[in-house]
């Protein structure tokens, strides 16, 4: 089913996943123990993430750098195709702006369609160390919303050359959402006028960045609606696991960690696991109680960390 329609059917509330690919050099079975455990909470979906190529420089023997482009977290659709086909979960796979041509991402479309895969999370991406031109033959989406109208298109069987007979593919598109706005945004009023851009450019529904502090969701979403946003947004969460995400979550993220979570964490570093996941655990609680149908979970291909927290909150 459609993201849409898995929220339209719920009788009670949603838990979704989002894991990355293994590094280049491991085997699908990474994927598959991953996916094993997070089979047995009955998820309606799960993402999988994308990754753009990146340059990577190494010294050789007469000093000089050779310079190497290659994706260091390969198989976006192979893995969507696993989890789809093998478990028979629904997937969503993440398609990026920066890094891939229009042409490109219409070839992976296809893809999708052929695997029976009908959901995809459209984003710009994180600039990547590499940037390639767009050569005469090739074209690029520079922003969210243009990635969104390219998939719109495709969902009307518009394609990028005149194909005669062409058949529409049909997909639920999901974006980006910043409770705490993106951090190349002036400011939260702007950075909601490029949601709106997205959404009216065909977005279906909305999946938010994570966040620590529930009340900066429910601020986010008042916003939306003034700004006209009426599709569902879904609130992402994650779990502190260590001490050193103090510091690494805000700077790969751009989030701000709430005082309290930070000075529990800083107080007794040894158990910030144990911190995180009581924190979780009062997040999803505030976040029920207020009626949101669905939550989602970055979990950075660790079941381990939610899957009892989730048990808890399902219903048996």
């Amino acid at each position: 089913m459609k993201i849409i329609e898995h929220l339209s059917k719920a009788k009670d509330p949603l838990f979704s996943y989002e894991i990355v690919p293994p590094p280049r050099g491991r085997s699908a079975q990474d994927i598959i123990e991953i996916v094993s455990a997070l089979s047995s909470l009955n998820p309606p979906w799960i993402d999988v993430t994308s990754h753009a190529p990146s340059v990577y420089y190494s010294e050789r023997k007469d000093g000089l750098l050779d310079r190497r482009i290659f994706k260091k977290r390969p198989g976006t659709i192979g893995i969507c195709g696993i989890i789809q086909n093998r478990f028979k979960i629904d997937t969503v796979a993440h398609l990026l702006c920066l890094g891939f041509s229009r042409e490109k991402t219409e070839d992976a479309l296809i893809e999708l369609n052929y695997l029976g895969i009908h959901n995809v999370l459209a984003l710009r991406g994180d600039s990547p160390e590499y940037k390639k031109e767009a050569s005469r033959d090739r074209t690029v989406n520079l922003y969210a919303c243009d990635l969104v109208e390219q998939i719109d298109d495709i969902k009307k069987g518009k394609f990028l050359e005149d194909i005669s007979n062409s058949q529409p593919l049909d997909f639920c598109i999901g974006v980006a959402g910043y409770p705490e706005k993106h951090f190349e945004a002036p400011n939260i009023k702007i950075d909601i006028q490029y949601l709106k851009k997205k959404v009216d450019a065909g977005a279906d529904y909305v999946v938010t960045q994570m966040f620590f502090d529930n009340s900066r969701y429910f601020e986010f979403i008042g916003l939306c609606k003034e700004a006209g946003i009426t599709v569902p947004i879904i609130p992402g969460l994650k779990v502190i696991k260590n001490a050193k995400q103090l510091v690494s979550l805000p700077k790969n993220f751009h989030i701000d960690l709430p005082d309290g979570l930070v000075d529990a964490v800083t107080r007794d570093p040894k158990n910030a696991e144990a911190i995180g996941k009581e924190w979780l655990i009062r997040q999803v609680e505030g976040l029920l109680a207020a009626g949101v149908p669905s939550i989602h979970f970055y979990i950075m291909n660790d079941a381990s960390a939610v899957v009892n927290i989730v048990k808890k909150f399902q219903k048996v």
